[in-house]
């Protein structure tokens, strides 16, 4: 998989494969190993208070001499804290999610960092380009966690954020081998960000248990619930079902976020509570049989790459 174009020199990393920066999975243990491996390893803030995130990016220092970044949800309270603890620790690749990062760029660039914002429509992709992000990833209605409610598909999506914008676009959403990355590239990606596949490896900080639930989810095993306070995607359980009957019989905001509580996310990716916890994954689960280490992965996915373009060519 040799490929050099604007996300591979923007991050400095030999693939333009990025892991996506999710809560309670991706810690300094995932980042490093990706990074370690050709990608780009993200660590996931959101579910992390400043100090710790401090101490993720330090150990990440410790495990790796290659490129990295944080992702940061700029919705949160702590937002501010935690981009101030980003830069305090000399990170230059942070990726934002989840607001404006327009309200933040011009303190991100005074640090001369690089700044990627996840988008779901052209008009956030417009507006990212215009405060001046360098890139952005492109999430279709596939991806697992937190999704836009335009519920844009990643094939349709893309290029469509290629045709409205002049800066690199990364594509997510239901990517999960070296077809999807090929894929996503055809369709005028130049990098690729992966959640699920990497929420499933040895080094994810997921529990044993939401790993082998991600194994037995197919292809109809994830949903969308929490339409009305922010739609996320996760594998169906007891809890979803709680929620789509409440959603179904017209349940308002508030009556959302009592049955969402706190710490859901947590219950079950890090604890692994199957039947009451959000288990956050994608639509690409279908595609996941094993856990594999990090190593196997970045391996898998380039040589299914390189096969996939081979068969093209014929």
């Amino acid at each position: 998989m040799k490929i050099e174009n604007r996300v591979t020199r923007l991050l400095n990393i030999q693939h333009p494969i990025i892991q996506a920066g999710m809560v309670w999975v991706s810690g300094w243990k995932l980042a490093s190993a990706v990074s370690n491996n050709g990608g780009l390893g993200l660590i996931g803030s959101g579910s992390m208070k400043p100090d710790l995130l401090r101490e993720h990016i330090r150990k990440c220092k410790e495990a790796t001499d290659k490129s990295f970044g944080v992702n940061i949800p700029l919705l949160r309270r702590d937002a501010v804290e935690l981009l101030k603890t980003t830069i305090e620790e000399n990170i230059k690749i942070i990726f934002t999610s989840a607001g404006h990062p327009g309200r933040h760029i011009e303190l991100l660039k005074k640090h001369d960092a690089v700044v990627i914002h996840v988008v779901s429509n052209v008009k956030q992709a417009l507006k990212a380009e215009s405060v001046g992000c360098d890139s952005i990833v492109g999430e279709g209605v596939e991806a697992g966690g937190h999704n836009g409610t335009d519920e844009l598909t990643t094939f349709s999506l893309i290029p469509q954020l290629v045709d409205a914008v002049n800066i690199p676009v990364i594509a997510a959403g239901g990517i999960a081998d070296g077809r999807g990355i090929a894929a996503a590239l055809a369709l005028g990606a130049e990098g690729v960000q992966i959640g699920t596949r990497f929420a499933a490896s040895i080094e994810s900080s997921a529990h044993e248990v939401y790993k082998q639930n991600v194994i037995a989810s197919k292809d109809t095993g994830t949903t969308l619930v929490l339409k009305k306070i922010g739609m996320a995607r996760l594998i169906k359980n007891e809890w979803s079902k709680i929620v789509q009957k409440a959603e179904a019989d017209g349940a308002d905001e508030a009556d959302l976020k009592n049955l969402l509580g706190e710490k859901r996310e947590r219950l079950g990716i890090f604890e692994g509570n199957a039947e009451h916890g959000m288990m956050e994954a994608g639509q690409s689960s279908g595609l996941i049989n094993e856990i594999l280490s990090v190593e196997e992965l970045m391996k898998n996915l380039t040589a299914q790459y390189d096969d996939t373009i081979a068969k093209l060519k014929l």
